[in-house]
């Protein structure tokens, strides 16, 4: 039972956008009726009354304990080169805070300056303060930094990067990694018929997890899986367009922006028509400009769904004055989850990791989305198509894990 309450509220967060006026308006009142106590008490002094006699005094009554306050510390690069993105996920954490948190809930706002020894010294003075769980930071080596004091004082971590080597531990990736994206993509692609894949990758720790995600896929799709990869340095990309052999169905490109572009430009000019060839990819791809390459509209990619998004974006531009980073949606949706299970969780441990990884998940910004016990975060996409004026969502993302029958 507690686990169906734990999804329950915490698929509001979603919703909670759609709140946020009516908890104004009871902070308001609560405001009001504050004003009209205190000018109570500000009246003339006026003569005692006579004394009355008085009936005995009652038993005192039983002191009620007092609610202990939940901290959850956010660790971000609020200092530094990075300073600006930190500042924006800050802002999105206190957007979630407005929408869910409750009276005693506390965000421990701590600067990592942007360095793996800041950021070590900001998890050690926030859990020196109280704080029962850790919101980022925001980069592989910061988390690196952090990992040894949060599994010493038994603290859980839900890190900002998409550095999935540093899962597990008691430490979750919340940032977009390919596995995901990649298997999507590819069950998609299946369902449509294409059974001939080639992976084009660079020889670097991206490529890597785009051809391991594609050669576990294969074996449970029953699809075969060519592997090509180039140097990440070369800058003739028709070089690696020529390792891609003409029958393929479907080529899945592990590079985003300007280079998925010119890849797709050169595969075309090598043979590879777009309109013989599926082109697919991955988040990376998750760019309105990318189907400015004429060679990349009708391509396929696995991302969440844009529609939450763009309404949290357009409510934060009009709070703020300035568009989001795309990651801020990764420190409002951390910050739900923080707020709806110290809401939920027991005051003694508010955070259990049955509470974290329940399997039904929880409904974010980005969409469906939950915890695993490696600390990987999986996530269910939607499969986008990408059109000349940006992308539209050909295959909904699913509704529940159920769904996906897992």
């Amino acid at each position: 039972m507690r686990r169906q309450s734990v999804v329950r509220l915490a698929k509001a967060f979603s919703h909670g956008l759609a709140r946020g006026n009516g908890a104004r308006k009871g902070w308001r009142h609560g405001a009001a009726v504050l004003a009209v106590v205190a000018l109570a008490a500000c009246g003339k002094t006026v003569t005692a009354p006579p004394p009355v006699a008085q009936a005995p005094e009652a038993a005192p009554a039983a002191v009620q304990p007092v609610a202990q306050t939940t901290k959850v510390a956010i660790l971000l690069p609020l200092s530094g080169q990075n300073a600006q993105i930190g500042q924006a996920m800050l802002e999105a954490a206190q957007l979630a805070l407005f929408d869910l948190a409750g009276d005693r809930f506390e965000l421990l706002p701590r600067d990592t300056k942007g360095t793996p020894p800041g950021a070590a010294e900001a998890a050690r003075q926030s859990i020196a303060e109280g704080a029962r769980l850790i919101l980022g930071p925001l980069f592989g080596a910061e988390v690196a930094a952090v990992k040894p004091v949060a599994i010493n004082a038994g603290v859980d971590v839900l890190a900002f990067t998409n550095d999935w080597t540093q899962a597990g531990g008691g430490t979750y990736v919340m940032g977009f990694v390919p596995a995901d994206q990649v298997n999507r993509v590819a069950g998609f692609a299946r369902s449509r018929g294409i059974s001939r894949f080639v992976a084009l990758a660079p020889r670097n720790p991206y490529g890597d997890a785009v051809v391991s995600a594609l050669q576990s896929a294969s074996q449970r799709l029953g699809i075969s899986a060519q592997v090509e990869r180039y140097e990440q340095t070369v800058t003739d990309l028709s070089l690696p367009a020529r390792q891609v052999p003409p029958q393929s169905q479907a080529v899945l490109l592990a590079e985003g922006g300007q280079r998925a572009q010119g890849l797709a430009q050169a595969l075309a000019a090598n043979g590879s028509s777009p309109q013989q060839v599926k082109f697919l990819g991955t988040g990376l791809w998750d760019d309105p400009t990318l189907g400015q390459e004429p060679a990349l509209v009708g391509a396929w990619f696995a991302a969440p769904a844009p529609q939450s998004r763009a309404d949290f974006e357009g409510r934060f531009e009009r709070t703020y004055g300035r568009k989001p980073p795309r990651i801020a949606t990764l420190a409002y949706d951390a910050t739900a989850i923080a707020a709806v299970l110290a809401k939920m969780g027991s005051p003694a441990a508010p955070f259990d990791r049955t509470a974290l990884t329940n399997p039904g998940g929880f409904e974010g910004i980005d969409g469906l989305f939950r915890l695993r016990d490696n600390g990987m975060v999986e996530r269910g996409l939607a499969v986008l198509e990408v059109t000349p004026a940006g992308s539209r969502v050909l295959d909904p993302a699913p509704a529940s894990f159920d769904v996906l029958g897992q």
